[in-house]
């Protein structure tokens, strides 16, 4: 009995150890809060990575660290889910982020390509007012908004995104897009680029980019936060939900207030 006793202790306790260290960061929202000088006066919140397929964080915490950041846009940068039996899901969050009753953009990412018609996804986007940009940019009052399409699969068209940018304008240009990777092949200039798809690794182990290829960003050491390129500045989010198992090791959920 005694025995038996201490497997059952010592099975609790691994269990217990096994949440903190793998689910408590899935659970435990931050927002990351990043200051870029570009002297817009715009506080933009980003959502990178939803996954409602392999989302934690509910509805109304989501809701709550959105009206308490007061941003004056929500930008989304892409892989909100790839399982036709979350499309209901998606709708709960996005009509619930709509709700923030500021502007909203967003851009597609690689497990939106995966899902069985990835117009249905814009669709739920578009029926909240959400802007989905597709190689396209759009002018705001305080800057020009680009956002380029997914460049791991292939739907990412520069020169197409950029057609309307430039000119007689003088205005900041903002880069959505969902891949960073696209980073060193984009010739194009730009004031500050919003990013995702890396989750700030997830797994915070070593080596775990070699085990787990993602491109040349990740396999030079960058993987989330803030860098400089030739073209500009940009930011990788660590990301709201998760891919491949529903657990992060030393990386917690992030959403990101930028005030540029």
């Amino acid at each position: 009995m005694d025995l038996l006793l201490e497997l059952l202790v010592t099975a609790a306790a691994a269990a217990a150890l096994l949440y903190l260290l793998l689910i408590v960061p899935t659970r435990w929202l931050k927002t990351e809060q990043v200051r870029h000088p570009l002297g817009i006066g715009a506080r933009i919140l980003q959502i990178s990575d939803l996954h409602v397929d392999m989302l934690r964080v509910s509805p109304g915490k989501l809701q709550e660290a959105i009206l308490k950041a007061k941003p004056d846009y929500i930008f989304l940068t892409g892989d909100y889910t790839y399982k036709e039996s979350c499309l209901s899901v998606l709708d709960r969050y996005i009509g619930m982020i709509a709700e923030a009753g500021v502007p909203v953009y967003a851009v597609l990412g690689n497990h939106d390509y995966n899902f069985p018609g990835v117009q249905r996804i814009i669709g739920v986007m578009e029926r909240y007012g959400v802007t989905v940009l597709r190689n396209e940019s759009v002018e705001l009052p305080e800057f020009t908004l680009v956002g380029i399409d997914n460049y791991g699969t292939g739907h990412s068209r520069i020169q197409e995104a950029y057609r309307n940018v430039g000119g007689s304008s003088l205005k900041p240009v903002i880069v959505l897009t969902h891949d960073p990777n696209i980073v060193p092949v984009l010739r194009r200039p730009f004031d500050y680029l919003m990013s995702g798809h890396l989750h700030g690794k997830q797994m915070n182990i070593p080596f775990f980019f070699s085990f787990v290829p993602k491109g040349p960003l990740p396999a030079k050491g960058i993987y989330k936060g803030l860098h400089q390129s030739p073209s500009g500045t940009y930011y990788i989010s660590k990301g709201i939900g998760q891919a491949g198992i529903n657990a992060r090791f030393m990386v917690r959920s992030e959403i990101t207030l930028h005030e540029i």
